[in-house]
Order: C-alpha cells, then structure tokens, then sequence
C-alpha cells in the first residue's frame, strides 16, 4: 500500500469524482481577502473544509450519550460561519466536500495542526474503500475555554493509500450504516 500524490489525487478528483468540489491547490485566503485555515490539495494529501453546519454537545437536557440509543437532546444544532465548542465539550460537523472513495483505497482523516495547537482534536477515522458521502467529522475541545472552528476554512487532512489489490468486500459490498450521508450524520446502529 502506497500513499498517493497530488498528482494522483488530482486525476481521481477531475476523472472519477472522488472529491467534490476539487481544489486544485491550498486557498489560504477566505472570500473577503483575509488570511483564513488552509484547504486544497496539498503535496501527498487533500484538506477538507468544514460546512457551516454544526451540533454541539450540551447537558441543558440532561441527557445520555448512547451510541445505540442516540437522542437528538444532547446536542443543540447550530447553522453559522463559526461555531463555539464550550470548554471541554465536543461537537460534531461536516465536510463542503463529498468523497467517493474508490475500491482499492483506504483513506485516513488526520487535524490540522492549526486547530491541534489549540487543544481541538479532530478524531482520526479511516474511510474505507467504496465509501461515499460528506463526512461526519468529530471536534474535541480539549481546553478548558471556548474554542472556536471556522466554516468553509480548513479543518482536517485526509491521506489517500492504494492498494496494489481490490479489497475482498468494500464498504458498498457491505451495505454500510453510513453510506452516502449528506449532511452531519449521528451515531446509528
């Protein structure tokens, strides 16, 4: 297995839609000229921007966090340009790009050190081959103050490996719980 380069990256994003919308470079600037995260693609991989769509953690409601009994009460959804995780809290959001990740290619989600700087850890998850869909991507705020994470800027890294083989059973194959989720997805069973 081989980790892949913008130039490969490059070809699957423009010949067989693996990431849209493609940036073909880093943007280090937002729409209104000032210095923003940076995303595109990158040397050996492709950062990811964050939608503006957010759900945060609260315990207003009390309740559980259950991963096979998820309530909708323990997070309060959000809709803007940044969203305040509270100290210690964890929120949840998604990628402006949709991924189609081909059969024979394992993909890593990794931070950027940007945000790991400021104690907000982005949780690093594998996307496995054949799966498809925004991606649901986990924030931690490790800090014990607000913190603060930019829509439509860069948040994570995603790290492409080839395989020299087609996997035995994909994610597709597998009729997996997450695929093809278009906007930010909870735990499902």
């Amino acid at each position: 297995m081989a980790i892949k380069s913008d130039k490969w990256i490059r070809k699957m994003a423009q010949e067989h839609g693996m990431l849209d919308p493609f940036v073909d470079g880093q943007i280090k600037k937002n729409a209104k000229g000032e210095g923003a995260i940076s995303y595109g693609l990158s040397s050996y991989g492709y950062d990811v921007r964050c939608s503006d769509e957010f759900k945060v953690f609260t315990n207003i409601h009390s309740a559980t966090v259950d991963p096979k009994n998820f309530d909708d009460k323990s997070f309060v959804d959000i809709k803007s340009d940044v969203c305040i995780i509270p100290p210690n809290s964890f929120a949840l959001a998604r990628t402006v790009e949709y991924l189609k990740i081909p059969r024979n290619v394992l993909t890593i989600c990794l931070g950027k050190s940007t945000y790991a700087r400021c104690g907000i850890i982005v949780n690093v998850t594998p996307l496995e081959p054949e799966w498809e869909g925004h991606v649901t991507l986990e924030f931690s705020n490790t800090t014990t103050l607000p913190a603060k994470i930019y829509a439509n800027e860069g948040v994570a890294q995603f790290l492409f490996f080839e395989s020299d083989e087609e996997c035995e059973t994909s994610y597709a194959d597998r009729a997996g719980k997450y695929m093809k989720q278009r906007g930010v997805t909870v735990p499902r069973l």
